[in-house]
């Protein structure tokens, strides 16, 4: 890779390189960015864990070296996935870019739902006394408000029929 070509994709400034963990800058990260902590999990964490697996004789001592390699490799895989993902992204002309934001626009409003009296089958719901003695002469207006959205409720017969 040309030096001009990795600066004008870097996301990192020339001045701020410096301050980068050392194993972000051996693998020449360009678009992963991961902290101090990370990089030391990505490298002594290996090498940490491929020595407990060789002590417990579940892998040879060549994992020591092998197992931190491979860690490398991924991250750096990870890293150039991200920097074609990005390449294409830029190589979008500006007018499918603002199509697909107009499409992926969240729509929001309010959708009307009609009251369900069993919403949960063969369970019986009743907000009323079940007996004809208690329940009152008149529903009221919420009643009526109630029994004009959703017609009579089961079990109950209109008055007149």
């Amino acid at each position: 890779m040309s030096g001009a070509l990795r600066g004008s994709w870097a996301t990192i400034p020339a001045d701020e390189e410096r301050y980068r963990p050392f194993y972000a800058r051996v693998l020449g990260l360009r678009f992963v960015n991961p902290g101090g902590v990370l990089c030391f999990i990505f490298f002594e964490g290996a090498i940490a864990l491929a020595a407990l697996l060789a002590l417990a004789e579940l892998v040879t001592w060549w994992a020591v070296l092998v197992l931190p390699a491979a860690v490398a490799v991924m991250v750096k895989l990870n890293d150039l996935v991200a920097a074609a993902v990005v390449r294409s992204a830029a190589a979008v002309p500006e007018q499918e870019r603002d199509r697909f934001r107009r499409q992926m626009e969240p729509v929001v409003g309010r959708a009307r739902v009609d009251w369900l009296r069993h919403s949960v089958p063969g369970v019986v719901v009743r907000s009323e006394p079940a007996d004809e003695q208690h329940r009152p002469a008149s529903r009221g207006a919420e009643g009526e408000a109630d029994r004009g959205r959703s017609g009579p409720r089961p079990g109950t017969t209109e008055p007149g029929s």
